[in-house]
Order: structure tokens, then sequence, then C-alpha cells
């Protein structure tokens, strides 16, 4: 494991030392939750990547809006509010634009269980779109042991920089791109996994294209997360996970639209069910919401894992049981 350095700013060696005992035990609660025992090799990873030099300040919703934590606020017990908020197992809003929410922290068990869905071997080439504060890019660096392996990419050059500064600053460089992700990076292909960090609309092409046959694809899609086999340059098929995620929308050319749909008059039975408004935003571009809570109740309330999505030429659907229907809807 390589050392960690960079400069340390107004960090003072007690509040390290509360970073290594809260890291500690978000790693412990992580671990007692089951996300990586499937392949633990992910416990060092977020055991050794000290998460709060990734975020030197976030926000905190209250009332009348967000408050700034500061890393290097003068305050002793500001600091201690800030570091010991960087290790909860929680999402952490890093950018905002006009009170909009362009850019945050992931919540850490949720990247736990991507990250072990994601089924990284040694030697893979990873594509993550979606560079945030780089922490997640520095877990993958840290697991592969090769930064060149490595290579993220955000539309915004502010947060793609900042990233890159985050990186080196513990010790990692891996190649940081600044585009629209939902074109990858063709200059980097081929590659072997592809995790995605911000919600889509649909299955951009270009991925398919750039990866090797047999290739993973992780991300998040309508609430869910869908993981994809690469069969060749335009076919990929696969399944969703049974975790919900909520991520920020993807900005660029496959971004995400809201949602938009009225769901006044459906019984709050249905209404309130979680796994009702994953059929919604999966299907909304064919659904109206009482045809979706029709089919949602018939088919017995059906779970993420029943879901998948097909890509196959120009064309990609999504489904519920089987790829050939009889309940399937197209996808941009």
């Amino acid at each position: 494991m390589r050392p960690y350095c960079g400069h340390m700013g107004a960090y003072d060696t007690e509040i390290e030392d509360l970073a290594t005992e809260a890291r500690a035990a978000l790693v412990r609660e992580i671990d007692a939750d089951g996300a990586w025992h499937e392949d633990p090799v992910w416990r060092d990873a977020f055991a050794a990547v000290p998460r709060h030099r990734f975020v030197p300040y976030y926000y905190v919703a209250g009332r009348g809006g967000y408050r700034r934590r500061w890393g290097e606020s003068p305050d002793p017990r500001a600091r201690e509010r800030w570091v010991r908020g960087a290790y909860e197992d929680a999402p952490l809003a890093t950018r905002l634009r006009d009170g909009e929410l362009v850019s945050s922290s992931s919540q850490p068990s949720l990247m736990a269980r991507m990250l072990v869905a994601l089924r990284v071997a040694d030697g893979d080439r990873v594509l993550e779109v979606g560079a945030g504060t780089g922490y997640n890019a520095a877990l993958l660096a840290h697991r592969l042991g090769d930064d060149d392996l490595v290579t993220t990419i955000d539309l915004e050059p502010e947060i793609a920089e900042s990233a890159r500064r985050h990186l080196e600053a513990v010790g990692h460089r891996p190649v940081v791109v600044t585009g629209d992700g939902a074109r990858g990076v063709p200059e980097r292909a081929r590659f072997d996994r592809i995790i995605a960090t911000c919600a889509l609309l649909t299955v951009p092409r270009a991925w398919l294209a750039q990866c090797r046959p047999g290739a993973r694809i992780l991300t998040p899609l309508g609430t869910g997360l869908l993981a994809l086999t690469v069969r060749d340059p335009v076919h990929a098929e696969g399944r969703f996970l049974p975790t919900a995620a909520y991520f920020v929308p993807l900005r660029g050319e496959a971004r995400a639209e809201p949602e938009g749909a009225s769901l006044a008059g459906l019984p709050g039975r249905v209404r309130e069910q979680e796994t009702f408004r994953f059929l919604l935003a999966l299907t909304r571009r064919t659904l109206d919401p009482w045809e979706a809570c029709a089919l949602w109740e018939r088919e017995g309330g059906p779970q993420r894992e029943r879901y998948g999505v097909t890509v196959g030429g120009e064309r990609a659907w999504a489904w519920l049981d089987d790829p050939q229907g009889p309940y399937v809807w197209p996808l941009p």
C-alpha cells in the first residue's frame, strides 16, 4: 500500500487521528452490512483511501437552505464536525449551482456494493463516468494497483480539475478527462469495465464500441443499477441489481430529464411503493401511471431483479422477465 501524502493545510494531527478512527468505524459499518462479502478485497481499499481528503468542503441541507462544512475552518469544533460528517455512511453534496446540486460524493456503502458488482479483476482497464470528487477513482486505483488502468471523465472542467488535484494529493494519478461521459474516452479504449456514477436515460452506444467482448458495464438507469455484459460493439444485455440508486443526472449528450408524471389519483398502496416508482421511471415514455399501476399489481409488485435491458444495434429496450416479451419498452 502506497503512503498517502500531500499538503495538510489546516489539517492538524488531532483531525488526522480523528479521521483515521472515523474511517475505521465506517469500514466496520459497511463490513457489518455485508456490502463486500462477495469480494472482500474492497475492504482494504476503503480502509486505505481517506475520504475526507476528497471533500475539503461539502454542504448539509437545513432550514433556509444548505450550510457549508469546511475542513479549513478556523473553528476546531467546525473542523471536527466536518471530518466526522465525511465518514458518515451518507452522500455528501459537494457542488451547488444556483441552489441546484450538480455534484456529490455517493454514499460509501452504495459505492462498495457497486464496486463489488462491477467484478473487477487484476489488470482490468476501467472507465469511470462521473469523476465527482475523485474518491471512487482512488478506490479503483488502489484496488488495481496501477493508476494507468483507471480513466475517469467529467463534463465540468472545474470538477475534473478538482478531482485531479484530490487524487494527486493522496498519491494517485489515474487519467482524468474533461468531456461528455456519454461519448466515452475512445483514445483510452478498450475497456474491460465501465462504471457510471450519474443517472442516465439509456445506455450510450459509444460505451459498447469501446469495450472488449465480455466487458461489464454498471450504470444507474431510472432509479436502479443495471449490470450489462457486452457481447460485441453493438450488443449487450443484463439485469438490474436489487439495490435502489439515486444519482445526480448525467450532464451532456445523454442527460436525464425530470420525471414530471403526476401520480394523483393512484391507489396509495401503489403510489408509495419504491418498486412501482422504479417501473414508472423505466417505462415513462411508453406507459402512463395508470397503465404502469395495472401492470405492477398484475405481476405481484415485481422487484428490480426481474427487469433487464437489451441493446441490439440501433435499438435498446427494457423488459420484465424476458427480453422477447410480452413486457418490453423501448429506450431512447
